[in-house]
């Protein structure tokens, strides 16, 4: 079987998330290939992928924009076959604000107009080494809001990769 995962990250806990998919899939017997869409114009053959997982990261409300062409351009071929959406963010770590993280998937669904046969809301990491005073605000003020640790205590991931391996062991087997 050969598994094809199309990405995106921008602080790198996607990209994380997808070698650990990656290694799981390969350790498993199955043949994967990787195509990343932080440049634009991404493309993919889809001729011999049975299954295909999407991950992508979500900031202000979005998964990033070349990833969702990608998303947008293969419909079609991604619609032939089942998919998997890993949809990371922080709001999908913290039980109050879950609820936000499915809207995120679902905005993404109608810019795309493709829906996943199965998703995933991941939590994603702080990275706040990384991050400008304003950024760092949102996170400490908006996303975080007294949850969990101080982002300026350094990295943090919530990812549950327990949890991550389990949906992907799923999605293996589901027909």
């Amino acid at each position: 079987m050969t598994v094809l995962i199309v990405y995106d990250t921008v602080e790198g806990q996607t990209g994380k998330i997808v070698e650990r998919a990656a290694a799981r899939l390969r350790a498993s017997g199955r043949d994967v290939r990787v195509v990343g869409t932080a440049s634009a114009g991404a493309t993919a053959d889809f001729s011999d992928i049975e299954r295909v997982i999407l991950a992508a990261p979500v900031h202000e409300r979005r998964h990033p924009p070349n990833f969702e062409a990608f998303v947008r351009a293969y419909r079609t071929d991604l619609a032939a076959r089942p998919t998997l959406m890993l949809s990371v963010s922080l709001s999908a770590a913290f039980s109050e604000t879950r609820e936000a993280a499915e809207d995120y998937l679902t905005e993404m669904e109608m810019r795309t107009g493709f829906t996943a046969r199965r998703s995933a809301l991941v939590a994603g990491a702080i990275r706040s080494r990384s991050y400008d005073y304003y950024k760092g605000m949102v996170v400490r003020h908006v996303l975080l809001k007294g949850r969990g640790p101080d982002p300026e205590a350094g990295e943090h991931e919530f990812t549950d990769w327990p949890a991550l391996e389990a949906d992907v062991d799923r999605f293996l087997v589901e027909t």
